[in-house]
């Protein structure tokens, strides 16, 4: 008999409410490929570390759980934010991954993530290449910040778009509901550190029947908070309520995030990526005060990430695609690249799967152009809303159990109090 053909795969990074539709479309292609099987990683790089992994024919017995799979939100597998160190600097660590690899016959190793589980992929397959081992790495793109390199979006932002913008035309309502004989400015902060993706598919709110935001303002552009009062001034004189959409990581010209303004967290992650949090509560209390209105903040934060009950026909559909792709390349003999998505056609939308080398995209950050702000960056351009609207369209129903959303949950956890913590494979087998 000849060697076993296996594969494993993991989840990285901030999950998306359609990353489990990549993990699906990994694990149906290659079961249809002839992989003999199928694991993956619990909590990334970082359990498979601790040897912390499943078979996931133990968890998906059949095409209803791979559906519901698809309609999952959050990492199925369990997520980690975790930077492997260079090569050079601990050759120990990747030497004991690949001990794991080996021990689980793998041939390909497939990671799901966004810009920070690109360069994990990038430095597994370099040492591999190195060192002569036979696996092949491939990354399979998923961020809701829609900032990877080389691909035209990234599975997750459509859905994330479609709830933003579906919340922004909910919150304009409920604005205007409330500003009877008292003017209100409501200010509504979204994810987005260097890049204004999400923020800017506020725009799409504007329609037939909604004003939509008064007011955008991205990361790409400095903020000005002596123009954002003057403009804020001269709208809420004209109109009974104002909406303003804002990045979290917007900045002063000086570099200083906003929210930094008021102290702000100093947390910082493994990445180096400082926490935001708190810049629409920075600018509802700096407005109140200048100019002696109602002013509320609201914090879409996780909601952005885990509505998949508002999620993207499209965008489910491109994060299956781009999870088979990933097996098929591999299969054919691709290492170190990432699965991209090209756009074929607007009307009627298209798309299809590529593949580009994975050291073009790592480390590597897509702003949103330019020319798709107005001039003085307070509001995006009609380019900017016809490249999101293709992404945002159809929907998939949850499958709903009395009245709530049905989902697929990871057998073989140890539930704590509140929480729930998974074992390490040594000690509980799922296997």
């Amino acid at each position: 008999m000849g060697k076993k053909r296996n594969i494993i795969v993991g989840q990285s990074g901030g999950p998306t409410s359609v990353i489990n539709s990549s993990l699906a479309g990994v694990y149906k292609t290659a079961k249809e490929r002839g992989f003999h099987k199928v694991y993956g990683m619990l909590h990334g790089i970082e359990g498979l570390l601790d040897e912390m992994y499943v078979d996931l024919s133990t968890q998906i017995h059949s095409d209803m759980d791979i559906e519901l799979l698809k309609r999952t939100p959050s990492a199925f597998l369990g997520s980690c934010r975790y930077k492997l160190p260079d090569i050079h600097e601990n050759p120990a660590f990747y030497e004991k991954i690949f001990a794991i690899l080996d021990k689980l016959d793998i041939e390909v190793f497939i990671y799901i993530g966004g810009n920070d589980s690109m360069d994990t992929i990038k430095k597994l397959s370099d040492y591999a290449i190195v060192k002569g081992h036979g696996q092949k790495f491939l990354g399979v793109p998923k961020t809701i910040d829609n900032d990877l390199a080389l691909t035209d979006h990234t599975p997750g932002f459509g859905s994330a778009a479609k709830y933003i913008a579906t919340s922004t035309k909910e919150v304009i309502r409920d604005a205007m509901g409330l500003s009877y004989r008292r003017k209100t400015i409501t200010i509504m902060e979204c994810m987005g550190r260097n890049a204004g993706w999400l923020t800017g598919s506020t725009a799409l709110a504007k329609t037939e029947d909604c004003c939509g935001p008064d007011l955008i303002y991205l990361p790409e552009i400095p903020f000005d908070i002596e123009k954002f009062l003057k403009k804020c001034k001269e709208l809420i004189q004209k109109k009974p309520s104002i909406v303003i959409a804002v990045s979290e990581g917007i900045r002063v010209p000086d570099g200083r995030y906003v929210c930094q303004l008021s102290g702000g967290s100093d947390y910082v992650d493994a990445f180096g990526h400082k926490q935001l949090a708190g810049t629409a509560d920075y600018l509802a209390g700096f407005l109140a005060g200048e100019l002696g209105c109602k002013t509320r903040s609201v914090e879409l934060s996780t909601l952005q990430r885990s509505a998949s009950h508002v999620a993207s026909r499209v965008d489910i559909n491109e994060a299956f695609m781009v999870g088979g792709a990933a097996v098929k390349a591999a299969d054919e003999g691709d290492t170190g690249k990432m699965v991209v998505i090209d756009r074929v056609s607007d009307d009627p939308y298209m798309s299809a799967a590529g593949i580009y080398d994975v050291h073009k995209i790592a480390n590597n950050e897509k702003t949103v152009p330019r020319s798709w702000v107005n001039k003085d960056g307070s509001y995006v351009t009609q380019e900017f809303v016809s490249y999101v609207e293709p992404l945002i369209q159809g929907d998939y129903q949850p499958f709903m159990v009395n009245g709530l959303p049905q989902h697929l949950v990871l057998k073989g956890r140890k539930r704590s109090g509140g929480g729930g913590a998974i074992f390490s494979m040594k000690q509980l087998k799922i296997t």
